[in-house]
């Protein structure tokens, strides 16, 4: 059992997503994106960072990467991928999920601790909660907001693959509980398979108690 966490040029969130990993017990191994993945994987992680300086669009480059195709081929045969943050847009960027991931309303970069709905506990990353619970995770970025025609997010409800939504610490979604003006307050998708999913939110951030809350955990715990 080997979780690959993909290393782009420019990644830098790799360390904290191994890290996590390692501390709840998942095997797991860097891979730099030129590499491709091990014979056995059993699960991926796309990371966060600022990968080839997110020139053109946020993950746009790393999305065409040799490696994505490999990444594709694993969650089409049922190889649970995670991308988080600029791996979240790296997802989008390459067809994994729907969507995609733009500036901030603020058109600020932003670093803060928000609150996340549950939108639905039967996935393997959700598996460890309840729907409805609240979880407070960190957020780093400056090309968070989730964008998607409106028509698009309504196949996407009525499918029922949004999995994270901001909300209040109360656990109601309102706008000023919407950190970068993501529509529909999505801030995580599930791709055409439950078993494949991106979040703009860092739960690697979220995992070690020694570095606050360990709410994350749970979610990491899909790949266990």
């Amino acid at each position: 059992m080997t979780v690959a966490v993909v290393r782009f040029g420019g990644s830098n969130c790799d360390r904290d997503a191994a890290r996590a990993l390692s501390y709840l017990g998942i095997e797991r191994e860097v891979v730099w994106h030129e590499d491709g993945l091990p014979e056995d994987v059993t699960g991926v992680v796309l990371p966060g960072g600022f990968s080839y300086g997110d020139y053109l669009r946020a993950g746009a480059m790393a999305a065409r990467s040799p490696i994505m195709r490999e990444v594709r081929e694993a969650a089409d045969a049922g190889v649970p991928v995670l991308g988080i943050c600029n791996g979240a847009q790296i997802g989008c960027e390459s067809g994994l999920t729907p969507g995609a991931f733009t500036t901030n309303e603020s058109a600020r970069f932003q670093c803060e601790p928000v609150h996340l709905r549950i939108e639905r506990a039967d996935t393997p990353w959700t598996a460890r909660y309840e729907a409805g619970d609240v979880l407070e995770i960190p957020i780093a970025h400056g090309e968070g907001r989730y964008e998607i025609r409106e028509d698009r997010l309504a196949e996407l409800e009525a499918d029922d693959r949004v999995l994270f939504r901001y909300c209040t610490p109360e656990g109601e979604v309102a706008p000023s509980a919407n950190p970068n003006g993501s529509r529909g307050a999505v801030a995580g998708v599930l791709g055409e398979r439950e078993t494949v999913a991106v979040l703009m939110p860092h739960p690697e951030r979220a995992t070690l108690p020694s570095v606050g809350t360990t709410d994350g955990g749970g979610i990491l715990r899909g790949f266990a």
